[in-house]
């Protein structure tokens, strides 16, 4: 097929990748423009755009698809059906009727569960015990397109948002070619979303990041696996941000918030505690519980919070 390819974060690079693997046409790639990062906020391209460049394939970055040069530009280009897979921006119904074949999603969910910006992490801040890919026909709504391919996989207890990332990207880039692949048969048949089950998925921010520890231990484990790599959950130890990177629940109890166990390093919750494998204190670098007790001893009944 000749496809016009959106996505810019890594989660989509696999998904171009086996595209171009399995023979299809990448006629052009659309990614979101520059940004900057970091503390010298040096201009970055999206990681969609690296890989799309390496391929030498055209990129392009509108900054706004409502406008007629977009549209005049994939008509021109008169892809087949076009991929999207975390784009980050919504596109119009005169983009989404343009292609023989349609639009077609790669969703890092069940859908309709986890609609939105942030599927993966919210299955695993919520402690659900599996998720999946959805390749899907977009429409106009916000992930509200019908079915055409799922698959689930499971969530382990250890599993962190950023494992997950890798797992149902890998999934997604092999779902996409074999979606496409029954499309052209004529092998798909589209399903709509029972909107009575749809829930949301939205953006993550810093505010969701400070640990509750009147929480149940295992809310806390989920917050800490799901927000990591970012925003990374966080408490304060003495008035000082200390970011909480790898735990575990256990059954031991004390006051929520207090220190009741050095060896490991455990924290009790309202229902079991969390031991702590893996922290950060604010301005010093990440290490082992046993490592950052070495130079920040902490005293069994000690507060955090």
């Amino acid at each position: 097929m000749r496809i016009v390819f959106m996505g810019t974060p890594d989660f989509a690079v696999p998904c171009l990748e086996r595209l171009i693997e399995a023979g299809h046409e990448i006629a052009a790639v659309f990614t979101q423009p520059d940004k900057p990062v970091g503390r010298k906020q040096a201009l970055t391209p999206p990681d969609v755009k690296v890989c799309a460049l390496k391929q030498g394939l055209t990129v392009y970055q509108p900054s706004n698809l409502r406008d007629d040069s977009p549209l005049n530009l994939i008509r021109e280009l008169a892809p087949d059906v076009i991929v999207v897979a975390a784009y980050g921006k919504i596109l119009p119904k005169s983009i989404l009727d343009l292609p023989h074949y349609g639009c077609i999603n790669v969703h890092g969910s069940l859908l309709p569960k986890y609609r939105g910006a942030a599927p993966i992490q919210w299955s695993v801040i919520n402690g659900d015990a599996e998720t999946g890919v959805s390749i899907m026909q977009m429409g106009e709504g916000l992930d509200t397109g019908d079915i055409l391919y799922e698959k689930a996989i499971p969530i382990g207890i250890d599993d962190t948002a950023e494992s997950m990332f890798e797992k149902l990207s890998a999934l997604g880039a092999e779902m996409i070619v074999k979606a496409l692949e029954l499309l052209k048969n004529g092998e798909l048949t589209a399903i709509p979303q029972d909107e009575s089950r749809a829930t949301y998925a939205p953006m993550l921010s810093k505010e969701l990041s400070q640990i509750d520890w009147t929480q149940p231990a295992m809310t806390v484990h989920n917050l800490v696996r799901g927000l990591y790599s970012w925003p990374i959950a966080h408490t304060f130890l003495n008035d000082k941000k200390l970011r909480i990177l790898r735990t575990s629940p256990c059954n031991a109890s004390g006051e929520p918030g207090t220190v009741i166990d050095l060896s490991p390093l455990t924290v009790a919750c309202a229902n079991g505690s969390v031991i702590i494998h893996e922290l950060q204190l604010e301005g010093k670098k990440r290490m082992d519980s046993k490592a950052f007790l070495l130079g920040h001893p902490f005293t069994i009944g000690q507060h955090l919070g």
